[in-house]
């Protein structure tokens, strides 16, 4: 059964690395024909052909979920465009900083000839025209909205909002269009997953109403009902670095404690009575209780993957105790693992899907089947040294950083959360008892106050670059190997496995090379230059909305992940909020020991910033053989700060190879430029100035500059329609190469003397499910 599931799970994995679905015809009559081996074949060979099977069905079974899921889909032709349509509010709505977001259940398309798949993520914006919409789950509306196909930015070591569309069937996104009237059509549709999404909602605003501005009633909610968009980017990062998360959102600890509550309760009672028992002997019954419990609990927190983990792995263990058989917890693991990817073949793209099974495997692994069950204690610390090292290697990957301080932090923390905080919470969920959400956050708050003073402790989290995947691979063998049974011979040589992933650094490049990424942030600009002993950061992207920033979205995982662990310079080009946007949350993760930047070096902005320079004119240096040197803006408009026209524009060298970053700049500014530097414009490649506006981009410059290559860094299908399509038309004209951060993700440039390289990320990572969409 354990390498039957493995295998499964290998298919299913293997399948969400390809560029293109495949044609299914011919691989299902294979899958099934090895079903059918007869008993004649040797065993080995029919366990290996078994196991290919399951390994090819469970590729067979994702790229059909693929298909079937890909097939509903926005066509080009109807992207931003008024469409009316009717459905059903499906999820609780979430409030953003301008309005809603929710899932809406499309029923009925009212526009002619429009097409419009079946489920979609709208978000409605508060306008003075249009008064904040008062919207509930279960409730049927008739909106008109404006459309898109799902749209992710790609980088380096982020996440994938197109597959974490896909995987829950969302097939288009947009908003609602402000000059048309939403009508409320039903006030309540009756169907049972709408009920437990409207029990959800109310909830959550009783929790709001009895707990009123509790700093911490969001981290009861998100425990609760598993709402994890109520919990802070400020909390979530603490919860990280003291390497609690788990605790704070619906875990699959917290389900099993108040399933194994429940049943012990039953049990209890129900020995008590001898009719009952000779009717359904009480161990049974409890096992009933236990598995209804989990199953209620894991509905109102959403159903998320470590939910859905521990009520498979439950109710495999109430079918086997109903059917008076005993099962190995390796098989209700991979039973679990099986019942998951079979209903959810993305959720191997999630990192939560590998620490949840890969937790719940080490505890197994450094507990089961031991000729002798030690004292309680023992067995606790023996589970925490197990999640220490043993997730050290899937941390590492998926992440890039380490808690120091985790043991400590679960040592107090999982009997808090897990004993008293949720029990509270739960409590505090029925009617009358209120009252206990307070003893919950009082709890919490004493929580959080040793949490806080271990994250101030002077080494608290380690932060590094990916490993290679052989050192990961590695690290996991020496992990399994230093867990071992007691009597396994040499396991202190499973630290030495450890080491090649903090060991082996990423290639950096060599003296007289660069490497500058282009990263796709949205409508914005962030751009990083890496020589041999120093990294710059030019711009840092669009702040999104309330905490989301592209530089804690982007650029903090990014520049961690390919190995920037200290920026020398940060260049604030100016001050438009897409291109400072994510500097709080860069100058907080990353060391930076000098900003260089066109605003009044007493903006507010600035404020908690270490060497503080502006960003003139003539200004230059020299790294590791590659030349960098500002031509704008001129010492003279000190007083113009906050203009587009005041950017700051690099200029990079390396021989004939040029590389001109010129943030905002304007047609004024492009003039000056060729009055001033004429000799200094033309280059290699261009980072396009303002975002390709048609207000930059005159025809003398870009004659002038004669790019080879030529990036645009704007958002997919902005409002401002960058690029213009006259300003594209003039770059073609000169011979220039285009690229679009939109369209192709992030770009990565090595440059040397003679060369000049480029990488696409969007198409050397492409997936079946990745568009190269149209504008």
């Amino acid at each position: 059964m354990v390498s039957f599931a493995l295998s499964f799970a290998l298919g299913v994995w293997y399948l969400q690395q390809l560029e293109t679905l495949p044609s299914l015809p011919s691989y299902w009559p294979l899958a099934i024909a090895c079903l059918l081996l007869p008993r004649t074949v040797p065993l080995l060979l029919r366990q290996g052909l078994l196991l290919s099977c399951a390994a090819l069905l469970g590729f067979c079974h994702a790229a059909y979920i693929a298909q079937v899921r890909l097939a509903d889909s926005l066509p080009n032709d109807w992207q931003g465009q008024n469409i009316t349509l009717s459905g059903v509010v499906a999820e609780m709505p979430r409030v953003h900083e301008r309005g809603l977001r929710f899932i809406f259940d499309v029923e009925h398309v009212e526009t002619a000839d429009a097409t419009v798949p079946a489920r979609i993520l709208l978000a409605s914006y508060d306008t003075k025209s249009m008064p904040p919409l008062d919207i509930h789950a279960g409730e049927r509306w008739r909106f008109t909205v404006r459309l898109k196909q799902p749209h992710s930015t790609r980088n380096p070591y982020t996440s994938d909002f197109e597959v974490w569309a896909l995987e829950r069937n969302i097939r288009a996104t947009g908003y609602i269009y402000n000059r048309s009237e939403p009508q409320m059509l039903d006030a309540s549709v009756i169907r049972p997953a709408y009920l437990i999404e409207l029990l959800r909602e109310s909830l959550r605003t009783r929790f709001h109403q009895s707990l009123g501005d509790a700093p911490y009633a969001g981290i009861l909610v998100a425990l609760a009902i598993g709402d994890q968009a109520s919990i802070s980017q400020e909390e979530w990062r603490l919860f990280t670095r003291t390497g609690v998360n788990h605790l704070m959102s619906i875990s699959g600890l917290h389900i099993t404690l108040l399933s194994s509550l429940f049943f012990g309760m039953t049990y209890w009672l129900w020995r008590r009575s001898t009719r009952l028992t000779l009717r359904l002997p009480a161990r049974k019954a409890a096992a009933l209780v236990g598995v209804i419990v989990a199953l209620a609990y894991s509905l109102i927190s959403g159903f998320e993957i470590p939910a859905q983990r521990t009520f498979y792995m439950l109710t495999t263990f109430a079918g086997m105790l109903l059917l008076s058989r005993n099962v190995a917890p390796s098989q209700m693991l991979a039973a679990a693992l099986m019942v998951v990817l079979i209903l959810d073949p993305w959720a191997v793209m999630a990192p939560g899907f590998w620490l949840s099974f890969g937790a719940v495997a080490l505890i197994f692994y450094v507990s089961a089947n031991r000729l002798a069950r030690p004292h309680w204690l023992v067995e606790y610390g023996k589970v925490q040294w197990a999640m220490t090292i043993g997730l050290i290697p899937p941390l590492l990957a998926l992440f890039q950083q380490l808690s120091l301080v985790s043991p400590l932090a679960n040592a107090f923390a999982i009997p808090l959360v897990s004993l008293l905080v949720v029990p509270f919470t739960l409590l505090g969920a029925l009617p009358g008892f209120e009252w206990t959400l307070h003893l919950a956050h009082y709890v919490l708050a004493f929580c959080m106050t040793l949490l806080r003073l271990l994250d101030d402790l002077p080494v608290s989290v380690w932060t590094q670059h990916a490993p290679p995947a052989w050192a990961i691979g590695a690290g996991v063998l020496g992990a399994l190997w230093i867990l071992a049974p007691r009597g396994f011979p040499l396991r202190a040589f499973g630290f030495i496995l450890l080491l090649p992933m903090f060991l082996i650094e990423p290639e950096t490049p060599v003296r007289d090379t660069a490497r500058i990424w282009v990263f796709d942030v949205g409508q914005g600009l962030a751009v990083a230059v890496q020589t041999q002993h120093h990294a710059l950061l030019f711009d840092t992207g669009p702040d999104y909305a309330g905490e989301a920033d592209s530089g804690n979205r982007i650029l903090v995982p990014a520049l961690r992940g390919l190995g920037v662990n200290q920026l020398d310079t940060l260049i604030l080009s100016h001050g438009d909020i897409d291109h400072i946007g994510g500097t709080d949350s860069v100058v907080q993760s990353i060391p930076t020991r000098r900003v260089l930047t066109s605003l009044d070096l007493e903006d507010r902005r600035l404020a908690g910033m270490q060497t503080i320079v502006s960003c003139q004119e003539s200004m230059q240096w020299d790294w590791d053989g590659v030349h960098f040197e500002i031509l704008h803006p001129p010492l003279s408009a000190a007083d113009k700060r906050h203009d587009n026209d005041q950017s700051c524009v690099l200029r990079i060298s390396i021989g004939d190879q040029h590389v001109l970053l010129t943030g905002d700049i304007e047609k004024a500014s492009e003039a000056r430029l060729l009055d001033k530097h004429s000799d200094k414009l033309p280059t290699t490649l261009l980072v396009a100035p303002h975002h390709g506006s048609r207000s930059s981009s005159g025809a003398a410059f870009v004659k002038a500059v004669a790019p080879k290559y030529v990036i645009f860094t704007s958002g997919y299908r902005n409002r401002f329609r960058h690029p213009h399509p006259e300003v594209v038309r003039r770059y073609q004209a000169q011979g220039t190469h285009i690229l679009r951060s939109d369209l192709d993700g992030a770009i990565t440039i090595d440059l040397d003397a003679s060369t000049i390289r480029l990488d696409v990320y969007r198409h050397s990572h492409r997936r079946y499910w990745s568009r190269f969409p149209e504008n």
